[in-house]
């Protein structure tokens, strides 16, 4: 009698039934134990952040969207040095810049400066990061747990909405 042994394609493991599986059932288990620890591990590498966050893995972030021609952006930049200035150590901040050139940027941080991290998200106008996160308007806000699981998003910033931005990152500490 010959055993049928385990496929796999497409990354499932199919198992087919033989008269001797009983006797080595202990195999097809431990090879689907290993299927599914590998299928788990590509699952949470999905929630990783991109590689253009690389540098802040293991952190809890808050990334904040922004343009130089964005008002509330302007208006937000004063809490989030707030922020940076609390929470440093526990929370990062980092700003991720969209706009086209990188000269509207730098004008615009010599008006509002900040204290906190600045990423370019246009570079060769690929818009990686506002589009993994699918930023649809300015501000947008991403609070990413140390594992870059999303906790909390927001679009537009509202300084009467601060304590509820502030509550989700104090849950976020916890």
């Amino acid at each position: 009698i010959r055993c049928s042994v385990p496929s796999i394609y497409d990354g499932i493991v199919y198992i087919l039934p033989s008269t001797c599986m009983f006797t080595h059932l202990k195999n097809y288990w431990m090879l689907l134990i290993v299927f599914l620890h590998i299928s788990l591990s590509t699952v949470y590498s999905h929630a990783a952040l991109p590689p253009a966050l690389k540098a802040y893995e293991g952190q809890v972030l808050y990334l904040d969207f922004w343009a130089s021609w964005c008002t509330p952006c302007a208006h937000s930049f004063p809490w989030l040095n707030q922020l940076h200035s609390r929470y440093q150590g526990k929370l990062t901040v980092v700003a991720v810049n969209v706009d086209e050139t990188r000269t509207d940027a730098v004008a615009f941080l010599r008006t509002h400066p900040a204290q906190f991290a600045v990423e370019y998200d246009a570079i060769n106008n690929a818009h990686s990061l506002a589009k993994f996160y699918k930023v649809a308007g300015m501000p947008a806000a991403v609070l990413l747990d140390a594992q870059g699981n999303i906790l909390h998003s927001h679009h537009g910033f509202k300084v009467g909405k601060v304590a509820e931005y502030e509550a989700a990152i104090t849950a976020a500490l916890r």
